[in-house]
């Protein structure tokens, strides 16, 4: 099935997430469209955890941690 999520490339946000410039917000677009394709549901709670990802906020073990926790629900 194919699932659509809001990405405004003006004012910065996907699903009303806040990005401070538009190269993560590609990046973390691409990332979520990748786990899509995989069944993932995106949340704007799991954006953010991808985006602090992606810019180093959290590492790949507090990543783990939280899809382990499903922390992004």
């Amino acid at each position: 099935m194919f699932n659509t999520i809001e990405i405004d490339r003006t004012n910065l946000t996907i699903m009303g997430v806040p990005f401070g410039d538009l190269l993560t917000l590609e990046r973390t677009a691409n990332a979520l469209g990748s786990n899509m394709f995989e069944g993932f549901k995106p949340t704007p709670n799991g954006v953010k955890i991808i985006r602090d990802y992606i810019t180093g906020i959290i590492s790949l073990t507090e990543l783990v941690a939280f899809a382990k926790q499903k922390a992004y629900v």
